[in-house]
């Protein structure tokens, strides 16, 4: 599954028409879904559709006519001066025998579900005047609305909150990003009969689902033993940062390593979970670490001022690596780029707006393109940009092309501290059960965030997100595990 821009849905409305399948049609079936989603959730209330002039009114337009058509009490307010599938829609509307009432004489009603359909990708700027303030009245309404594909006005400010989105076709940026994902309330995901070949994309990013993340799980022979199911070591620790080794660890032992090794700087009191073997250590060189006999390996996790020093070390022993936290430095990254090891680095926007020289709140308004743009300049490594999604991007050595992939998992009582030294452990685990780098992060991200999930609660803490892990993988191994969004039906 692939997330769409406005642009790249735009780009797939193109390609359906080329293929010869008919515009009239799509317009059709996204009315008809959506009007078939309100009614699942809003049955017996009557119904106020307002249009706007472009394909989203005309999606609305549409919706109202089969609403009529199945028996239920519709009232119709648009916009003059549809064109195209959309003045269709409107002439096909009133031959029915509905009246449309002009947009301006809306007035919210009483036990009434709103149907908004003013506005969809196409937006090029905030709204203003007449349209501004008709979004914040029906805000202010205190009325369940329903949203044709997106509440309108997104991305921008002023924008419609919506109680549930019926998303058309496919997943929409909006949908997935905080905070316009708050505006979207429930999203319900329909087919609208696009011929599969114009929604092909390779381009876009992929969606993290439970179906495609599945068949990413790691299988545990009947003979296995520690040794075999993925040894890991974990290098980090400081004076201040004693817990974060720790953590990273234990999100290790719980994604299923067999073994997980602490190195840590012999004057600082950490505490590695029981089963871990300890390696306190006086210098950071390749030779101490080699004791650990790992088959991927963590660094960073609160290694303060040690960070680099521990990277480069651990670059020595030539193993799978996750570079987190203070590891997370110019030099280090270089070095991993340039030893084509496979290599995973996890920047929180923080720490990336130093990499990028871009402000901390730039890089959380654009992740796609930060991610994208860490990935080509330290080709071959992975990126997982944390944050409210975690974005990924990767552009594999001799390449010129960057992949990208968009979490859905995860929520925000996960913003605690220890949070990516627990992923930082689960992703190691997955580089020595044998995945690839793309493969180990793309997986850790998922099931972090569906642990998350699964624990969710005011003042969640990283230790019990990672106990929960276990319970995450085989959530998703066994099938049961649920997107955040609703499937479409036939």
């Amino acid at each position: 599954m692939r997330l769409f821009t406005a642009q790249a849905m735009r780009e797939a409305d193109r390609k359906a028409i080329d293929l010869g399948y008919p515009s009239l049609l799509l317009m059709d079936a996204a009315g008809r879904r959506t009007a078939k989603r309100l009614l699942q959730y809003f049955a017996g209330r009557k119904i106020v559709v307002l249009c706007g002039k472009g394909n989203n009114g005309g999606d609305g337009l549409v919706a109202a006519r089969w609403l009529a058509h199945w028996g239920h009490e519709v009232a119709v307010y648009a916009a003059e001066g549809q064109e195209g599938d959309a003045a269709m829609a409107r002439q096909a509307l009133q031959a029915y025998g509905l009246e449309i009432d002009p947009l301006s004489v809306w007035e919210p009603q009483p036990h009434s579900v709103v149907l908004d359909a003013l506005f969809g990708t196409g937006l090029k700027g905030p709204l203003e005047g007449f349209y501004a303030l008709l979004v914040e009245r029906i805000n202010q309404s205190g009325l369940p609305v329903v949203a044709v594909d997106m509440p309108s006005g997104l991305p921008y400010q002023p924008h419609i909150r919506a109680n549930l989105t019926v998303a058309l076709a496919g997943l929409k940026n909006e949908h997935l990003f905080y905070p316009h994902r708050t505006a979207c309330g429930r999203i319900l995901l329909d087919s609208i009969g696009m011929p599969p070949r114009a929604l092909d994309n390779p381009h876009l990013p992929e969606l993290l689902s439970s179906a495609n993340m599945r068949a990413l799980l790691p299988t545990r022979p009947g003979n296995a033993h520690k040794g075999s199911v993925g040894r890991v070591l974990v290098v980090g620790g400081y004076r201040s940062y004693t817990g974060a080794p720790s953590l990273a660890a234990l999100g290790a032992y719980r994604t299923g390593a067999g073994l997980v090794t602490v190195a840590y700087p012999a004057d600082c009191d950490v505490v590695p979970p029981l089963e871990a073997v300890r390696l306190p250590l006086f210098e950071w060189n390749t030779a101490n670490l080699q004791m650990a006999r790992a088959e991927a390996v963590a660094v960073g996790m609160g290694a303060g001022e040690g960070g680099v020093e521990a990277a480069l070390a651990a670059l020595g022993l030539a193993r799978p690596t996750v570079l987190d936290a203070d590891a997370l430095h110019e030099r280090v990254l270089r070095a991993y780029a340039q030893s084509g090891l496979p290599s995973i680095l996890t920047p929180h926007p923080g720490e990336a707006s130093r990499l990028l020289g871009h402000s901390a709140e730039q890089i959380a308004r654009f992740p796609l393109e930060a991610a994208q743009t860490l990935a080509q300049r330290y080709p071959g490594l992975v990126v997982v940009l944390k944050g409210g999604p975690t974005v990924l991007a990767w552009t594999p050595p001799g390449t010129s092309e960057t992949r990208l992939a968009v979490n859905s998992t995860g929520n925000p009582q996960m913003a605690t501290g220890g949070m990516g030294d627990v992923l930082a452990g689960v992703i190691a685990a997955l580089l020595a059960a044998g995945l690839s780098a793309w493969d180990a992060a793309r997986l850790a991200v998922y099931l972090h965030g569906l642990a998350g999930d699964r624990s969710q609660k005011p003042g969640l803490l990283a230790h019990e997100v990672a106990e929960t892990l276990p319970e995450a993988v085989e959530q998703l191994r066994s099938g049961s595990a649920r997107d955040f969004w609703e499937p479409g039906y036939d």
